[in-house]
């Protein structure tokens, strides 16, 4: 069965099972009309996850470079849809087309310095917002989005994708069914080599040419290389502290309450530049952000987290996730878990076996349908958990509070670095009520 038949006729069966009553079905008309504010690359893969469901209309697009509309045009001809209609000329056009009442919702895929304002003003529009992570770049913005979200009642989704990595969710099940006994310590990370993102020649996205900016790049180096020149400090902790929030309940009887970052020299991309363009002026910036940012993380049931930023030096990928408790231990860099009483005594075990017992009922479910989505599958499931949620006019399975809980590290961290490596207090976004809220992220097959 294809994506698109089977997302059709699984929908209603899927959406059942954890809706609140009389908020079942009160949405489902069968299918949505999305927004899409920003086609570059990341734009472009939500697109991509979009075209393929029959449950959902791209109405509307908005970019202010003709290069990303035209490719996201040949998205909608290669699928056989129709074109939607397109929003461009100036930063301000995404406000025309939040104009647009038939919209259900908005996917928000700029550069990070645009997404306060724009999920701001989609949100007082009425439309549920799935955006790319971060929320915003000062404290008060993250406040500012959550009091729109409380103020209108509408949903705010960071599209988090690693929340849902089949061995995340695998390790989800395993702590929820005591594996690791009490959960003591955590880490994770964005440990992915990014120097042939942050610079290209203006022809490829990657792995050519030292330049970055609007005039001498493409993709992401036209913005996100000057955040490396600007700022110190972790700027992308979402793809660590997305996952570990569920393993420990923050903002749903725990909550994050004050961190410190430490920050090393910045060697990494000058010696990057270089190495491809010896003295290029490139190579003679000062980039202020250090090769490894590390922030270590309190939280009020006293676990401890420790997360690290890590994209200028030569290395494979890895999130670098840890879940330590009082009976064993994963982590993903081995790919290997040790749990006392049950592996041999301090050997450790491959994860197969592990995996395979406690793999998570929505993989099960949906592997199928996920396999060729983007970054092993995962976008898939975020995409869907968002439509779902939109659909059966739902809270969103990551809310506002968890956002900006898992983004606001960028701002404090920056603050921390600033005042010598001071401690920051992490605010409750919550207002008190994460001492009574329940986890209830990916308990079943949902879909959510």
């Amino acid at each position: 069965m294809d994506r698109r038949k089977f997302i059709r006729n699984s929908t209603i069966v899927a959406g059942t099972t954890i809706l609140p009553s009389g908020i079942l079905f009160a949405k489902d008309k069968g299918n949505i009309k999305l927004g899409y504010i920003g086609v570059g690359l990341r734009g472009r893969n939500h697109i991509r996850e979009g075209l393929l469901r029959d449950d959902v209309e791209i109405a509307a697009i908005c970019d202010i470079q003709e290069s990303s509309l035209k490719l996201c045009r040949e998205q909608f001809v290669k699928a056989g849809k129709k074109l939607p209609e397109e929003y461009t000329g100036s930063l301000d056009a995404y406000k025309r087309l939040l104009e647009r009442k038939e919209l259900d919702a908005v996917i928000i895929s700029t550069p990070w310095q645009f997404h306060k304002d724009q999920a701001i003003d989609a949100m007082n529009a009425g439309k549920y917002v799935g955006c790319e992570v971060i929320a915003g770049l000062t404290v008060q913005d993250h406040w500012d989005v959550v009091n729109t979200s409380e103020k209108t009642g509408i949903p705010y989704m960071t599209l988090e994708n690693v929340c849902y990595r089949r061995d995340v969710l695998a390790v989800l099940n395993m702590v929820r069914a005591g594996e690791f006994g009490e959960l003591v310590h955590l880490e994770g990370g964005y440990q992915h080599d990014l120097r042939d993102v942050l610079f290209n020649d203006g022809k490829n996205f990657y792995g050519h040419g030292v330049e970055f900016g609007q005039e001498k790049s493409i993709g992401e180096a036209q913005w996100r290389t000057q955040y490396n020149i600007d700022v110190d400090g972790d700027l992308y902790p979402t793809h660590g502290l997305g996952p570990v929030m569920n393993y420990i309940d923050i903002n749903r009887g725990n909550r994050l309450t004050n961190m410190v970052s430490f920050s090393s020299k910045a060697r990494g991309l000058t010696d990057y530049v270089n190495k491809q363009s010896p003295g290029h002026p490139n190579s003679k910036i000062n980039y202020k952000n250090g090769d490894i940012v590390t922030t270590l993380i309190n939280c009020a049931n006293g676990e401890t987290i420790s997360l690290t930023h890590d994209t200028h030096l030569p290395r494979p990928y890895s999130i670098g996730f840890r879940v330590q408790g009082t009976n064993g231990i994963w982590m993903d860099v081995a790919k290997s878990i040790h749990i006392e009483g049950k592996s041999k005594s301090h050997k450790w075990d491959s994860t197969k076996e592990w995996f395979e017992k406690y793999d998570h009922p929505l993989w099960k479910k949906y592997a199928d349908i996920a396999q060729g989505a983007g970054h092993g599958g995962m976008d898939w499931f975020v995409f869907n958990a968002f439509v779902q949620a939109v659909k059966q006019k739902k809270q969103t399975p990551i809310d506002v509070y968890d956002s900006v809980t898992m983004s606001v590290v960028f701002p404090l961290s920056v603050k921390s670095l600033e005042e010598g490596n001071a401690s920051q207090d992490i605010p409750d976004f919550t207002r008190g009520k994460w001492r009574s809220r329940k986890n209830t992220f990916a308990l079943d097959d949902s879909g959510f």
